[in-house]
């Protein structure tokens, strides 16, 4: 007669099955996602020194908005009141030039009216980080608009606005932002405002990308079928499941958008004097970049460092959110 088998390291079907589904719900959400971008380094390089770029725009804005330079006027010479004090163009500390040795006074140096490099740079951060952040947001939300209506309803509404998209898309980006901003004003806002909708485009054809391939799926002919109005399938459904390359691209987009704002600047168009901006900073020196060249070093090396902690922290969203690569 045979035996029945009894072995107990033999797992059931059940439990085989069990197992695996609980390994896939483990591997999605928001906190494996976070789980997945702290244990990536490179994100961490990257939200690390946006961090610390974000806390020098913190403290410009507290000290500019509610001390009212209290704390700049402490430990920075200001030359509108203390002129004998101060020498234009002082080199940086352990340097010497016709003006005399660097001093911890100024550990940067001053630029070209006497104003402390370290502290325009600080409060030039506050800038930087406000207009990629601001004119990356009107971007994200006016292209993920456009991009998700046009890809679930597809036909003329799909044909007609993304149409519309390639034809801002077609015109030079200078061009546009430039004219924008001599038809508005050249303030800081109108340059935040044309560069965020001189991008729509990015975004628009992205999420437009993921929605077109999604809107066929299982979950959302069930919405349909159970009478879900289309507005509410965008918003809960089609957008959020779509939204992962998105924010990605926002995340490198908003330093592309340092770059151009500061380049805006560089012409003579965004933040205007005496608010300080790394822009203006690299266009006041250029004409001391052979004598006195730590003038427009500080500034560049200071754009190139916000744009590398955003796009690290780029690479590792991508990396974490990306299905493909998961294990």
């Amino acid at each position: 007669m045979a035996t029945e088998n009894t072995d107990s390291s033999v797992a059931p079907a059940d439990d085989v099955d069990t197992d695996e589904e609980y390994d896939v719900e483990s591997r999605v959400g928001w906190r494996y996602t976070l789980a997945q971008v702290r244990r990536d380094r490179t994100a961490r390089y990257g939200f690390y020194i946006i961090g610390f770029m974000t806390a020098m725009a913190v403290f410009a804005f507290v000290d500019s908005q509610l001390l009212d330079y209290a704390i700049a006027e402490r430990f920075w010479y200001n030359p509108t009141t203390d002129p004998d004090t101060v020498k234009t163009l002082r080199p940086p500390v352990g340097f010497e030039n016709t003006f005399g040795k660097g001093t911890w006074a100024h550990p940067l140096g001053t630029d070209h009216r006497g104003r402390d490099i370290l502290a325009r740079l600080v409060y030039g951060s506050r800038i930087a980080i406000q207009v990629g952040i601001i004119s990356t947001g009107i971007s994200l939300v006016l292209g993920t608009v456009v991009g998700a209506v046009a890809g679930y309803y597809g036909g003329w509404i799909d044909d007609g606005m993304m149409r519309a998209v390639e034809t801002l898309f077609a015109i030079p980006f200078l061009v546009l932002v430039i004219a924008f901003m001599a038809a508005f004003g050249r303030e800081l806002i109108y340059a935040m405002v044309g560069v965020g909708i001189a991008t729509v485009p990015v975004f628009a054809r992205l999420i437009r990308s993921e929605v077109v391939s999604i809107r066929e799926e299982d979950y959302i002919e069930a919405a349909r079928a159970a009478g879900v109005r289309d507005r509410n399938i965008i918003l809960r459904h089609v957008i959020p499941n779509s939204f992962a390359p998105v924010l990605v691209q926002a995340t490198l987009q908003v330093g592309v958008n340092i770059i151009i704002i500061a380049g805006l600047s560089f012409l003579g168009f965004g933040a205007q004097p005496p608010t300080p901006s790394w822009g203006m900073m690299l266009s006041n020196a250029r004409g001391y970049m052979l004598p006195d060249p730590w003038f427009s070093i500080w500034p560049g090396m200071a754009i190139l460092i916000t744009v590398v902690g955003f796009n690290l922290l780029g690479d590792g969203l991508r990396d974490a959110l990306d299905p493909r690569i998961k294990n």
